[in-house]
């Protein structure tokens, strides 16, 4: 029997590596991938335009997730600079793909310039700056990384030509194709598509391609080499890997994953303004790694839909918990800001003390629960 083919009834035994480390490897894999890609192209035609909109922002957020789990979770670099290249994609984008204006730069390109452009960008900075931060690590890296946003936050405000400067920011670039805005209403094939649900599917559609290949990375000769970084650098040397070519590659990958968030970002947000790409914004790819799992791509997936659609959540049911008032002040004991960052960062406490592994984690534990049951010992 040929090493690639599983027994039946034995769908976890293989005869090569091959096999084993595969996509997809077992059966119920498949069904279940197949299941939500169905399921994730046919719902933004049962939902309105808000909650496809919301569905958008957790697959852009997804893709930034993606970078910050290459460099955090596979090469174990910590990193809180993610928000500087998630900006400077964004600006990247906004500048490419923006018409020019009598106080503002742009070259009013199509999207299939500059998306990639909005990656490629970030990535040559990530490039430059990687030998540097490959010198340090742990806390020293961290605060290294996060001077990056500090630098950022000064640049954005003072390029005017470029940004728009401090309040006031530019517009994003126009997902144009062809001539067809994919954020607006079209005519495709005889079916009428809404804008919002159009961008839906170009997002999913990227996502995928950036989940696949991040898949792939980690199943690699490089990602091993990432692991083997994370888990003993001076080790992981002493066998052959190259630390410093390892972490400049981590840092490239993950500032191209970055800058193409920003740029896809940008069109959700409509308006690029400096102030959005702060330390809170790293904080919160950290959060949704360490809340979906590290090192794992779907736990990316999880990790940015958690974070993402909690404040929803939060805002919907606020009403019925007593002593929440909606508005920003008055009325209750807390408002509906407060009690999000309260959950926040009670959740980011938990997973770290309960499941380091985060939601991906649990999922492993309930699955080996069922797949042992009922011999549970």
């Amino acid at each position: 029997m040929s090493g690639s083919v599983t027994l039946r009834g034995r769908p976890e035994l293989y005869t090569d590596y091959a096999a084993d480390q595969a996509l997809l490897n077992t059966p119920v894999k498949r069904r279940v991938t197949l299941l939500l890609g169905l399921a994730a192209v046919v719902t933004p035609f049962l939902l309105g335009r808000d909650l496809t909109t919301l569905l958008t922002t957790v697959f852009i957020y997804a893709i930034g997730a993606l970078g910050m789990n290459l460099i955090s979770g596979y090469a174990g670099q910590v990193s809180l600079g993610h928000a500087f290249f998630v900006g400077l994609g964004a600006y990247t984008a906004a500048f490419v793909g923006g018409e020019a204006t009598t106080s503002l730069r742009g070259l009013g390109l199509e999207l299939w310039i500059w998306l990639p452009m909005a990656g490629l960008v970030p990535a040559a900075v990530g490039f430059l700056v990687a030998p540097i931060a490959a010198r340090v690590r742990g806390l020293y890296l961290a605060i290294l990384t996060l001077g990056l946003v500090f630098i950022g936050d000064h640049v954005f405000k003072e390029a005017r030509t470029f940004t728009g400067g401090a309040g006031i920011g530019r517009r994003a670039a126009a997902p144009v194709v062809a001539g067809m805005d994919l954020s607006r209403r079209q005519e495709i094939l005889g079916f009428t598509i809404e804008g919002a649900t159009l961008f839906y599917l170009v997002c999913l559609v990227l996502l995928v391609v950036m989940a696949i290949g991040a898949r792939n990375l980690a199943r690699s000769r490089a990602g091993r080499a990432f692991a083997a970084v994370r888990d003993r650098d001076i080790a992981a040397e002493v066998m052959g890997v190259a630390l410093t070519r390892t972490k400049v590659l981590a840092f490239t990958v993950s500032s191209f994953y970055a800058g193409i968030c920003g740029g896809l970002l940008a069109i959700t947000f409509g308006v690029v303004e400096p102030a959005t790409f702060n330390l809170l914004l790293s904080v919160d790819f950290l959060a949704m790694v360490l809340i979906g799992g590290i090192a794992t791509v779907s736990g990316s997936l999880a990790g940015a839909a958690f974070v993402v659609l909690l404040p929803r959540i939060v805002q919907t049911y606020a009403h019925y918990m007593p002593g929440i008032s909606r508005g920003s002040t008055g009325g209750g004991v807390l408002t509906v800001f407060q009690l999000e960052a309260i959950l926040f960062g009670a959740l980011i406490v938990a997973f770290i003390v309960l499941e380091p592994r985060g939601l991906y984690g649990l999922w492993l534990r309930m699955r080996n629960y069922w797949k042992a049951w009922p011999f549970s010992y």
